[in-house]
């Protein structure tokens, strides 16, 4: 894929090792930011129905003149329509608003566990993964129970789990259930939400000694811990130098001093959040 590595997924599709955010932005600035990444070689696009930008995100696909089969298209089902008739009419929609004939990932956004329906939005996915509307299905900010649940009730395991991970939050249980279970795990705000992370001595110090970008050095430990960070950029130099971080490789005394922190979690927590 365009000199990107790549990851195979449980279900044998294959998606980047790094792709492109497109939250919070709108759809016209979500479509300026997407065509100038999938210039620059960006094949992983990632949206959700309530990023309220697939309309812009499929404009800038349907001009980019890349190759449909090059490119993996992510979108995410809200709680809102959490049920197995409300999944399956949800991605009716945003299939419409991407302007796309199939989606390559298609996850539920958050487990809502209060409303206790993601189990049914789950059967209508692998409906639609049957039907050939979906390449991959997978789940965000899932826990282990909730995977287990799903496992338990439809003997088919998530292909990813899209989950908040950054060296402020760096989730080595979840990540090793995720090993264990053949879960890619896909990182949300890898970068720490900025400021802190990009700030930090240590990163700063590490930068240095590769020639790189403080942001650059947080994407190889994205990259090394075998995640598929997506961090979101509208600025052409940044999507270029975020996708520049497989030339170098950080040593194990690197990775260690830049997840030193106290686990910080800076988003909601899945065993209580309600995303509507």
């Amino acid at each position: 894929m365009n000199g990107i590595p790549v990851h195979t997924l449980n279900d044998g599709t294959t998606v980047p090792a790094l792709g492109l955010g497109t939250w919070p932005l709108d759809d016209t600035a979500a479509e300026r930011a997407v065509r100038d990444a999938l210039g620059l070689g960006y094949r992983l696009v990632d949206t959700a129905v309530n990023y309220r930008n697939e309309t812009g995100v499929g404009r800038a696909l349907a001009d980019s003149g890349v190759p449909r089969e090059e490119l993996v298209v992510t979108t995410k089902l809200p709680g809102r329509h959490h049920g197995y008739q409300e999944t399956l009419a949800s991605f009716e929609e945003s299939r419409r608003r991407l302007g796309l004939e199939y989606v390559d990932l298609y996850l539920i956004h958050w487990p809502n566990p209060r409303v206790g329906r993601y189990v049914d939005s789950w059967k209508a996915m692998i409906k639609l993964r049957e039907d050939g509307l979906i390449r991959s299905i997978g789940v965000s900010n899932f826990t282990p129970e909730h995977i287990v649940r799903l496992e338990k009730e439809t003997g088919v395991l998530p292909s990813v789990n899209q989950i908040e991970l950054h060296p402020l939050f760096p989730q080595e249980e979840l990540r090793a259930f995720h090993a264990d279970q053949g879960i890619l795990t896909e990182s949300w705000s890898p970068l720490g939400r900025g400021g802190h992370l990009l700030g930090d001595p240590q990163v700063g110090r590490i930068a240095d000694e590769h020639g790189v970008s403080p942001g650059q050095v947080l994407l190889r430990w994205h990259v090394q811990l075998g995640a598929l960070p997506i961090p979101k950029s509208a600025d052409p130099e940044r999507q270029r130098a975020n996708l520049d971080v497989f030339g170098f490789e950080l040593d194990s005394e690197q990775l260690a001093a830049i997840a030193r922190h106290a686990p910080t979690r800076l988003g909601g927590d899945p065993e209580t959040h309600e995303e509507f």
